[in-house]
Protein backbone atom coordinates (compact mmCIF):
# COMPACT_ATOMS: atom_id res chain seq x y z
CA UNK A 1 0.00 0.00 0.00
CA UNK A 2 2.95 2.09 -0.23
CA UNK A 3 3.89 4.20 -3.19
CA UNK A 4 6.98 3.75 -4.83
CA UNK A 5 8.02 7.06 -4.05
CA UNK A 6 8.64 6.46 -0.55
CA UNK A 7 10.08 3.07 -0.67
CA UNK A 8 13.21 3.74 -0.18
CA UNK A 9 12.58 6.25 3.02
CA UNK A 10 13.29 5.45 6.29
CA UNK A 11 10.78 5.02 9.24
CA UNK A 12 11.06 8.69 10.87
CA UNK A 13 8.89 10.75 13.26
CA UNK A 14 9.24 14.26 12.94
CA UNK A 15 8.06 16.40 15.52
CA UNK A 16 7.92 20.37 15.69
CA UNK A 17 8.44 22.05 18.98
CA UNK A 18 6.94 25.61 18.89
CA UNK A 19 8.56 26.62 21.76
CA UNK A 20 12.43 25.98 20.44
CA UNK A 21 11.50 26.70 16.85
CA UNK A 22 13.06 23.59 16.00
CA UNK A 23 11.94 19.86 14.50
CA UNK A 24 12.87 16.75 16.27
CA UNK A 25 13.37 13.59 14.85
CA UNK A 26 12.51 10.11 16.31
CA UNK A 27 13.51 6.89 15.18
CA UNK A 28 10.29 4.72 15.96
CA UNK A 29 12.23 1.62 16.26
CA UNK A 30 14.39 2.43 19.36
CA UNK A 31 12.03 5.49 20.17
CA UNK A 32 15.39 7.59 20.74
CA UNK A 33 15.50 11.22 19.15
CA UNK A 34 18.08 11.28 16.63
CA UNK A 35 17.96 14.76 15.54
CA UNK A 36 17.28 18.08 16.15
CA UNK A 37 17.46 21.10 14.06
CA UNK A 38 16.31 24.78 13.82
CA UNK A 39 13.28 25.39 11.23
CA UNK A 40 11.88 29.30 12.43
CA UNK A 41 9.78 30.49 15.03
CA UNK A 42 6.48 28.36 16.03
CA UNK A 43 6.89 25.64 13.75
CA UNK A 44 3.38 24.37 14.15
CA UNK A 45 2.93 21.34 12.12
CA UNK A 46 4.94 18.63 10.03
CA UNK A 47 3.26 18.25 6.12
CA UNK A 48 3.98 15.44 3.79
CA UNK A 49 4.11 17.22 0.34
CA UNK A 50 1.25 16.19 -2.48
CA UNK A 51 3.68 13.82 -4.16
CA UNK A 52 5.55 12.74 -0.91
CA UNK A 53 8.70 13.29 -2.17
CA UNK A 54 9.46 16.09 0.46
CA UNK A 55 8.12 17.36 3.40
CA UNK A 56 7.25 20.81 4.84
CA UNK A 57 7.50 22.43 8.16
CA UNK A 58 4.87 25.89 8.46
CA UNK A 59 6.95 28.24 11.28
CA UNK A 60 4.35 30.82 11.75
CA UNK A 61 6.43 33.82 12.93
CA UNK A 62 9.00 33.29 10.40
CA UNK A 63 7.28 33.49 7.80
CA UNK A 64 8.48 30.30 6.31
CA UNK A 65 8.11 26.63 5.12
CA UNK A 66 10.60 24.31 5.56
CA UNK A 67 11.61 21.53 3.88
CA UNK A 68 13.00 18.01 4.85
CA UNK A 69 14.14 15.29 2.38
CA UNK A 70 12.70 12.41 4.26
CA UNK A 71 15.75 10.27 2.82
CA UNK A 72 17.98 11.56 4.77
CA UNK A 73 15.88 13.28 7.46
CA UNK A 74 17.33 16.83 7.47
CA UNK A 75 16.34 20.06 6.16
CA UNK A 76 17.36 21.05 2.40
CA UNK A 77 16.14 24.61 1.97
CA UNK A 78 12.99 26.68 2.49
CA UNK A 79 10.51 28.86 1.22
CA UNK A 80 8.79 32.25 2.30
CA UNK A 81 5.06 31.58 2.71
CA UNK A 82 3.00 34.42 4.93
CA UNK A 83 2.31 33.40 8.29
CA UNK A 84 1.86 29.23 7.52
CA UNK A 85 -0.37 27.68 10.14
CA UNK A 86 -1.43 24.59 8.49
CA UNK A 87 -0.93 23.45 4.94
CA UNK A 88 -2.68 21.45 2.54
CA UNK A 89 -3.12 20.11 -1.03
CA UNK A 90 -6.01 20.12 -3.80
CA UNK A 91 -6.52 16.27 -4.28
CA UNK A 92 -5.22 17.13 -8.17
CA UNK A 93 -2.08 18.03 -6.68
CA UNK A 94 -2.09 21.67 -8.47
CA UNK A 95 -3.05 24.07 -5.14
CA UNK A 96 -1.56 24.35 -2.37
CA UNK A 97 -3.58 26.17 0.57
CA UNK A 98 -1.94 27.35 3.43
CA UNK A 99 -4.09 28.36 6.60
CA UNK A 100 -3.08 31.70 8.53
CA UNK A 101 -4.42 32.45 11.72
CA UNK A 102 -6.73 35.49 12.22
CA UNK A 103 -4.48 37.11 14.92
CA UNK A 104 -1.83 37.71 12.33
CA UNK A 105 -3.97 37.40 8.99
CA UNK A 106 -7.47 38.81 10.21
CA UNK A 107 -10.07 38.07 7.59
CA UNK A 108 -7.17 36.88 5.05
CA UNK A 109 -6.72 33.66 6.56
CA UNK A 110 -6.84 31.36 3.43
CA UNK A 111 -3.87 31.11 1.01
CA UNK A 112 -4.23 29.60 -2.60
CA UNK A 113 -0.80 29.33 -4.42
CA UNK A 114 0.18 27.19 -7.27
CA UNK A 115 2.02 24.20 -5.55
CA UNK A 116 4.36 23.69 -8.45
CA UNK A 117 5.55 27.59 -8.78
CA UNK A 118 4.13 29.01 -5.40
CA UNK A 119 2.96 31.39 -7.14
CA UNK A 120 -0.15 32.93 -5.47
CA UNK A 121 -3.55 32.30 -6.88
CA UNK A 122 -5.96 33.65 -4.19
CA UNK A 123 -6.41 34.93 -1.06
CA UNK A 124 -10.02 34.12 0.25
CA UNK A 125 -11.62 36.10 3.11
CA UNK A 126 -13.11 34.10 5.80
CA UNK A 127 -15.44 36.52 7.58
CA UNK A 128 -15.02 34.30 11.36
CA UNK A 129 -12.35 34.22 13.11
CA UNK A 130 -9.64 31.03 13.53
CA UNK A 131 -8.78 28.94 10.73
CA UNK A 132 -7.75 26.18 11.44
CA UNK A 133 -8.10 22.66 10.06
CA UNK A 134 -9.76 21.31 6.94
CA UNK A 135 -10.07 17.89 5.30
CA UNK A 136 -11.76 17.56 1.21
CA UNK A 137 -14.84 15.87 0.37
CA UNK A 138 -14.28 12.21 -1.83
CA UNK A 139 -13.64 14.10 -5.02
CA UNK A 140 -11.92 16.70 -4.03
CA UNK A 141 -14.60 19.30 -4.73
CA UNK A 142 -14.94 20.99 -1.43
CA UNK A 143 -13.22 21.49 1.25
CA UNK A 144 -14.26 21.94 5.32
CA UNK A 145 -12.90 24.10 7.92
CA UNK A 146 -13.01 24.72 10.67
CA UNK A 147 -12.98 28.29 13.07
CA UNK A 148 -11.27 27.33 16.36
CA UNK A 149 -12.61 30.94 17.36
CA UNK A 150 -16.01 31.68 15.76
CA UNK A 151 -17.55 28.15 16.15
CA UNK A 152 -18.66 28.00 12.79
CA UNK A 153 -17.12 25.00 9.93
CA UNK A 154 -17.24 26.47 6.48
CA UNK A 155 -17.93 24.98 2.73
CA UNK A 156 -15.01 25.68 0.38
CA UNK A 157 -15.30 25.38 -3.40
CA UNK A 158 -11.78 24.55 -4.20
CA UNK A 159 -11.69 24.67 -7.84
CA UNK A 160 -13.38 28.18 -7.69
CA UNK A 161 -11.22 29.36 -4.80
CA UNK A 162 -14.47 30.50 -3.12
CA UNK A 163 -16.79 30.08 0.17
CA UNK A 164 -19.87 28.28 -0.77
CA UNK A 165 -21.80 28.10 2.83
CA UNK A 166 -21.30 27.94 6.56
CA UNK A 167 -22.38 25.61 9.84
CA UNK A 168 -22.69 27.21 13.12
CA UNK A 169 -21.74 24.23 15.47
CA UNK A 170 -20.72 26.74 18.09
CA UNK A 171 -18.15 26.00 20.87
CA UNK A 172 -14.07 25.71 19.41
CA UNK A 173 -14.35 23.55 16.45
CA UNK A 174 -10.68 22.07 15.53
CA UNK A 175 -9.41 19.22 13.62
CA UNK A 176 -11.54 17.76 10.86
CA UNK A 177 -12.20 14.35 9.12
CA UNK A 178 -14.15 13.23 6.41
CA UNK A 179 -15.36 9.33 7.41
CA UNK A 180 -14.11 6.65 5.18
CA UNK A 181 -17.41 5.84 3.63
CA UNK A 182 -17.16 9.55 2.08
CA UNK A 183 -20.25 10.32 3.65
CA UNK A 184 -19.64 12.68 7.08
CA UNK A 185 -17.31 14.87 8.08
CA UNK A 186 -15.92 14.33 11.42
CA UNK A 187 -15.05 17.77 13.55
CA UNK A 188 -13.32 17.66 17.11
CA UNK A 189 -14.86 20.94 19.49
CA UNK A 190 -12.65 21.70 21.81
CA UNK A 191 -15.17 23.67 24.41
CA UNK A 192 -18.04 21.31 23.80
CA UNK A 193 -16.11 18.25 24.52
CA UNK A 194 -16.75 16.37 21.94
CA UNK A 195 -17.54 15.84 17.96
CA UNK A 196 -19.56 16.82 15.91
CA UNK A 197 -20.65 14.62 12.65
CA UNK A 198 -21.84 16.78 9.95
CA UNK A 199 -23.58 16.10 6.71
CA UNK A 200 -21.33 18.32 4.20
CA UNK A 201 -24.05 18.41 1.05
CA UNK A 202 -27.10 20.13 3.22
CA UNK A 203 -24.55 21.20 5.79
CA UNK A 204 -26.18 20.62 8.84
CA UNK A 205 -25.00 18.98 11.81
CA UNK A 206 -27.05 15.11 12.10
CA UNK A 207 -25.29 13.79 15.92
CA UNK A 208 -23.11 15.33 18.85
CA UNK A 209 -20.50 12.91 20.06
CA UNK A 210 -19.65 13.43 23.69
CA UNK A 211 -15.84 12.30 24.19
CA UNK A 212 -13.83 14.15 26.76
CA UNK A 213 -12.78 18.20 28.11
CA UNK A 214 -11.07 19.71 25.31
CA UNK A 215 -11.51 17.12 22.12
CA UNK A 216 -9.14 18.28 19.85
CA UNK A 217 -6.75 15.98 17.00
CA UNK A 218 -8.50 13.10 14.77
CA UNK A 219 -6.92 10.31 13.18
CA UNK A 220 -8.67 7.09 11.34
CA UNK A 221 -7.40 3.57 12.38
CA UNK A 222 -5.42 2.05 9.34
CA UNK A 223 -8.40 -0.51 9.22
CA UNK A 224 -10.68 2.71 8.67
CA UNK A 225 -13.08 0.88 11.08
CA UNK A 226 -12.09 3.50 14.13
CA UNK A 227 -11.54 7.60 15.29
CA UNK A 228 -9.23 8.29 17.69
CA UNK A 229 -10.11 11.31 19.68
CA UNK A 230 -7.74 13.61 21.72
CA UNK A 231 -9.18 14.98 24.85
CA UNK A 232 -6.18 17.75 25.75
CA UNK A 233 -8.18 18.84 28.69
CA UNK A 234 -8.96 16.14 29.96
CA UNK A 235 -5.88 14.24 29.28
CA UNK A 236 -7.34 11.42 27.54
CA UNK A 237 -7.66 9.47 24.11
CA UNK A 238 -11.61 8.34 23.22
CA UNK A 239 -11.91 5.74 20.65
CA UNK A 240 -15.05 5.99 18.11
CA UNK A 241 -16.74 3.37 16.12
CA UNK A 242 -17.77 4.48 12.50
CA UNK A 243 -20.19 1.96 12.36
CA UNK A 244 -22.56 2.69 15.32
CA UNK A 245 -21.35 6.18 15.74
CA UNK A 246 -20.45 5.33 19.73
CA UNK A 247 -17.42 5.60 21.48
CA UNK A 248 -15.81 2.43 22.54
CA UNK A 249 -13.16 2.93 24.70
CA UNK A 250 -12.09 5.97 26.42
CA UNK A 251 -7.40 5.94 27.79
CA UNK A 252 -6.26 7.90 29.90
CA UNK A 253 -3.14 9.81 28.51
CA UNK A 254 -1.85 12.09 30.58
CA UNK A 255 -0.50 15.22 30.02
CA UNK A 256 -2.51 17.33 27.16
CA UNK A 257 -2.59 15.09 23.82
CA UNK A 258 -2.95 16.96 21.04
CA UNK A 259 -2.65 15.89 17.39
CA UNK A 260 -2.09 12.20 16.41
CA UNK A 261 0.32 10.26 14.50
CA UNK A 262 -0.91 6.90 13.62
CA UNK A 263 2.09 4.53 12.52
CA UNK A 264 2.60 2.84 8.98
CA UNK A 265 1.43 -0.88 10.15
CA UNK A 266 -1.31 0.77 12.35
CA UNK A 267 -0.21 -0.41 15.54
CA UNK A 268 0.86 2.74 17.13
CA UNK A 269 -0.86 6.09 18.29
CA UNK A 270 1.53 8.73 18.52
CA UNK A 271 0.35 11.77 20.52
CA UNK A 272 2.09 15.05 21.14
CA UNK A 273 1.86 16.35 24.75
CA UNK A 274 1.47 20.02 23.80
CA UNK A 275 1.75 21.41 27.24
CA UNK A 276 3.78 18.20 28.68
CA UNK A 277 6.87 18.35 26.59
CA UNK A 278 6.51 14.95 25.91
CA UNK A 279 5.65 12.57 22.83
CA UNK A 280 3.38 9.30 24.36
CA UNK A 281 3.19 5.77 21.76
CA UNK A 282 0.28 4.19 22.94
CA UNK A 283 -0.83 0.85 21.65
CA UNK A 284 -3.31 1.32 19.22
CA UNK A 285 -5.78 -1.41 20.64
CA UNK A 286 -5.66 -1.42 24.28
CA UNK A 287 -4.19 2.26 24.99
CA UNK A 288 -1.32 0.74 26.69
CA UNK A 289 1.23 3.22 27.16
CA UNK A 290 4.44 1.94 25.02
CA UNK A 291 6.65 4.52 25.22
CA UNK A 292 7.13 8.63 26.47
CA UNK A 293 9.73 10.38 24.70
CA UNK A 294 11.11 13.39 26.30
CA UNK A 295 11.17 16.16 23.72
CA UNK A 296 10.74 19.16 26.04
CA UNK A 297 8.67 22.91 24.76
CA UNK A 298 5.64 22.67 23.06
CA UNK A 299 5.34 19.69 20.79
CA UNK A 300 2.46 20.51 18.25
CA UNK A 301 1.81 18.57 14.84
CA UNK A 302 3.91 15.79 14.58
CA UNK A 303 4.15 13.26 11.21
CA UNK A 304 4.84 9.30 11.13
CA UNK A 305 6.48 8.84 7.83
CA UNK A 306 6.34 7.28 5.30
CA UNK A 307 2.57 5.67 5.53
CA UNK A 308 0.70 3.96 3.17
CA UNK A 309 -1.62 6.35 0.05
CA UNK A 310 -1.02 7.64 -3.21
CA UNK A 311 -1.04 10.82 -2.13
CA UNK A 312 -0.98 13.39 0.89
CA UNK A 313 -3.52 16.20 1.37
CA UNK A 314 -1.79 18.24 3.86
CA UNK A 315 -1.86 18.88 7.34
CA UNK A 316 -0.11 16.32 9.32
CA UNK A 317 -0.43 13.33 6.97
CA UNK A 318 -3.97 12.51 5.32
CA UNK A 319 -3.87 10.37 2.48
CA UNK A 320 -5.49 9.13 -0.52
Amino acid sequence: MFSPTVASDPFRVYVPDEASGTVIVIDPRTFRIVRRYKVGASPEHVTPDWDLRRLYVEAVFSNRLTIIDPRTARPIGSRTVPGPYNLYFSLDGRKAIVILDSHLAGARQVYFYDRRTWRLLKVLRIPWAGADHLDFTADGRYALLSTEYSGYVVKIDVARMSLVKALYVGGRPIDVRLAPDGRWFYVANQSRGGVSVIDPVRMRQVAFLRTGNGAHGLAISRDAHRLYVTNRLAGTLSVIDFATRRVVATWRIGGSPDMIAVSADGTQLWISNRYGGTVSVINARTGRRIALIRTGGRPHGLAFFPQPGRLSLGHNGIYR
